[in-house]
């Protein structure tokens, strides 16, 4: 851990060129030593031909930078099985819900729709992002962007 520690500059330097003020990368190096620590004390080594695994540190300071601009942004990764649905007024695990005909119903749903907002959902949610679909189509951003979102929020409302 001394060893890391020696390097304490150059890791806010690293977090630095994160997009963040001195005293945000401070703080961010500083939960790395916590996490670094947590895992040596479980086992991990962190040296790499007797000297820091740089990077092993480099991507802690990365995950620690996006986990505080999730926690900003209101972002919360949440684990599939950990989802429970609410089904005719009670909550259900992820296990007691059958996908398959909950996909169906979406399909379903989905071809009552105006061929349009059809169209325009399946593209993007094939894995297009919407400023790629417009640069390519000549549509305007802001028209797909509004019509895969209100294709996606009629969508959730079956769930």
């Amino acid at each position: 851990m001394i060893l890391v520690a020696k390097k304490h500059d150059t890791w806010v330097d690293i977090v630095s060129t994160f997009g963040v003020t001195r005293r945000v990368a401070e703080d961010i190096t500083q939960e790395m030593y916590i996490k670094i620590q947590l895992q040596i004390e479980k086992g991990l080594d962190i040296t790499y031909e007797n000297d820091i695994n740089y990077y092993y540190i480099f991507k802690t300071l990365k995950t620690l930078f996006l986990d505080l601009k999730r926690r900003e942004k209101g972002i919360v990764m949440v684990n599939i099985d950990d989802v429970y649905v609410k089904a005719r007024g009670f909550a259900m695990s992820a296990e007691d819900v059958n996908f398959e005909s909950a996909y169906k119903e979406h399909k379903k749903e989905l071809s009552k729709m105006y061929w349009y907002d059809r169209k325009v959902f399946e593209i993007v949610n094939e894995g297009q992002s919407v400023a790629e679909f417009s640069r390519n189509s000549k549509i305007k951003y802001y028209s797909l962007y509004f019509t895969y979102k209100k294709v996606k929020e009629k969508l959730k409302k079956l769930i």
